[in-house]
């Protein structure tokens, strides 16, 4: 999957959650976004940073309620909960107050605002969860590298950070240590900062190395037509996102967008040309890539007309306080931010490998150097000849050959007579290599029965 579909798959679930402060519908955008990733992410590292995300909306939201509480909110209110002691301030800081009352509308208020908050922080994890920095750093244009590199190692920051705390934590345990709290916090720390630090060196080594920075010499004259088609584009961008937001001025500004948007994409397209790089096995944006961003694309749209079509069920009253109600269209413009868990491909998951068992009338191959090995000891050599030839023995020598070969007593048997003791084997012969406790055996034997006993 092309890592840019993911992002804008993101970006759109993120318009929407702009768009609203229902906190039934920012609910909902979590709930899609955080199924998309337990279905779609993947084992790499930079995968398990939607944890990180989620705890970093809790966090937002909880700083949002303490500034309301402590810091007062705009929204005036008639249900007073508590009244906190107020510090008196000076005559120039009118309009600030530290205490005071707390009022139920405006924790309200107050909560809205940081869901709303957090949900954006939780649709750019999403995206950093299941794309790969790398992949979308190949997919940016020749003349946006540098930023990208940038942008791409300031992503890649929090993924590492959270690897390196849980390998750490983990370790801790390991060793019978705390891995909470804040002495645990203090030698987690400093190894996680120095293995940064580490990582940083490493990675500026390999750029320069591989030779990012490295420019091509382009002619004047492209030079200015593509800072003043960039520059220019992006003032049309702005101008027509403005009239496109302002209540005057919707006429001129959707044709200044695309007017500003097609001159910056062309300036880039010129900025490209002096950077020199090569791409291997570049991401193909197919069928399933479109699905995916067009999903998101829908999301934001729907959300945007929801938004102008009725607007009181996306900005639910505060005042008078009332109870939020979950909008039908709306709600289901979100579900079909689900659509990436059908169409994207599914993640690679390592399978152990199985061994099948042979059928039980073959039997297994032999290695080939157990092969090679027995056809040198058992295949003469061309042009070698024995010296001589190993001939059996014959059929009345065999038990004493094995007799002798076993290392036992050669001797003749006692019920045999003494003309029936077998000749001796030549010296070729294997029965006469017998070991040391056969010879030694046989000269107990013709020693007699005296010196045997010795």
């Amino acid at each position: 999957m092309h890592a840019g579909a993911w992002w804008l798959w993101a970006l759109g679930l993120a318009t929407a959650a702009s768009r609203t402060t229902n906190p039934l519908l920012l609910g909902l955008l979590i709930a899609v976004a955080g199924y998309v990733v337990a279905v779609r992410r993947t084992d790499a590292p930079w995968a398990r940073s939607y944890t990180a995300f989620l705890k970093l909306g809790l966090v937002v939201l909880a700083i949002r309620l303490f500034f309301a509480v402590f810091f007062g909110s705009p929204i005036p209110g008639t249900r007073v909960l508590f009244t906190l002691p107020e510090v008196p301030l000076p005559h120039w800081a009118q309009g600030v107050r530290i205490g005071g009352r707390v009022s139920a509308e405006g924790l309200v208020f107050a909560l809205y605002d940081g869901l709303r908050l957090a949900t954006l922080l939780i649709c750019v994890g999403a995206a950093n969860a299941l794309a790969s920095p790398a992949r979308l750093l190949k997919s940016l244009p020749g003349a946006l590298y540098e930023a990208g590199v940038a942008v791409v190692v300031a992503m890649t920051f929090a993924p590492h950070l959270v690897a390196d705390v849980q390998r750490l934590r983990s370790a801790r345990r390991l060793r019978g240590r705390p891995d909470r709290g804040v002495k645990a916090l203090l030698h987690v720390g400093l190894p996680v900062l120095e293995g940064a630090l580490e990582r940083s060196v490493a990675l500026a080594a390999a750029m320069d190395a591989r030779g990012y920075g490295r420019t091509a010499q382009v002619p004047p004259a492209v030079a200015r037509t593509t800072t003043a088609l960039t520059l220019g584009g992006l003032l049309g961008v702005c101008c027509g996102t403005y009239g496109l937001l302002a209540a005057e001025g919707a006429g001129y500004g959707l044709p200044l967008l695309l007017t500003g948007l097609a001159a910056a994409l062309g300036g880039l397209w010129l900025g490209g040309r002096r950077s020199v790089r090569s791409r291997y096995r570049p991401d193909r944006w197919g069928i399933r890539a479109w699905l995916v961003a067009g999903s998101g694309a829908a999301v934001a749209a729907l959300m945007i007309w929801a938004a102008t079509a009725a607007p009181q069920a996306l900005q639910p009253s505060v005042v008078p306080l009332t109870a939020p109600t979950l909008p039908l269209w709306p709600a289901a413009g979100v579900l079909l931010g689900l659509l990436p868990s059908l169409a994207a491909p599914a993640p690679l998951s390592p399978s152990a490998p199985t061994r099948e068992p042979p059928p039980p009338n073959e039997l297994p191959a032999a290695p080939a150097r157990a092969v090679r090995n027995q056809r040198r000891t058992t295949e003469p050599h061309p042009d070698r000849q024995p010296a001589t030839s190993h001939e059996p023995p014959p059929a009345d020598e065999a038990p004493a050959a094995s007799a002798r070969g076993r290392g036992g007593r050669c001797g003749p048997r006692s019920d045999a007579p003494p003309d029936s003791r077998p000749a001796d084997a030549p010296d070729n012969h294997p029965t006469a290599h017998t070991s040391p406790g056969g010879e030694r055996g046989s000269a107990r034997a013709e020693a007699g029965p005296e010196e045997a006993t010795q």
